[in-house]
């Protein structure tokens, strides 16, 4: 994982940046590490919006957010429910929270992420809104807003035969992590 920039905003006004980090993923596993190390760092009633094409990561980093967090495994993005409850397994805090995963991406509106109840688990859980950009920022005044940035690939095609074959020779290109903390509960807390 390679930190390339962080600033630190001087306001402390409700809604607005506190501070903002960019990051590079070089692999799947520095984006499930940041995951992991974002998840340490997560309390009940925090709202992270992540913003990315397919296959930016976005659930991998979830993942590493609810292995952070101590909930079950198994966290798979929740396109066809919308939203999935992952409960915390750990044993030394009774007030662990639970890992709300949220699936915005067929979602039209903040009204229709309202109809989900969201907001109502806020107090036991940690919710991350997959495609929430537009739509989840009224869950709270707090929030953090990660977009992740893959390179588009392309892909060497060649025909052999009535066979269409595509050369994948070339590695995983490494993904750009923006991170935005907004609002009041971000002003003391960030990555280490």
């Amino acid at each position: 994982m390679t930190n390339i920039q962080t600033e630190k905003s001087s306001t402390d006004e409700p809604s607005t940046e506190q501070w903002s980090q960019e990051l590079t993923a070089e692999t799947a596993e520095d984006m499930h590490a940041l995951g992991v190390q974002l998840g340490k760092l997560l309390v009940s009633g925090d709202v992270l919006i992540l913003t990315g094409p397919l296959g930016a990561g976005k659930t991998t980093l979830t993942q590493g957010i609810g292995e952070g967090l101590g909930v079950r495994s198994g966290i798979i993005s929740p396109t066809f429910v919308l939203a999935r409850v992952h409960p915390s397994e750990r044993t030394d805090a009774s007030d662990a929270p639970a890992l709300i995963h949220v699936d915005a991406y067929r979602l039209n509106s903040a009204e229709e992420l309202t109809d989900l109840d969201i907001d109502s688990q806020l107090e036991s859980g940690v919710v991350v809104v997959e495609w929430g950009r537009g739509k989840a920022e009224q869950l709270s005044d707090s929030y953090l807003d990660i977009e992740l940035v893959r390179p588009e690939v392309e892909l060497d095609a060649t025909v052999e035969g009535e066979i269409l074959s595509f050369e994948d020779d070339a590695a995983e290109p490494a993904r750009a992590v923006s991170i935005r903390a907004v609002g009041p509960a971000w002003a003391t807390r960030r990555l280490g």
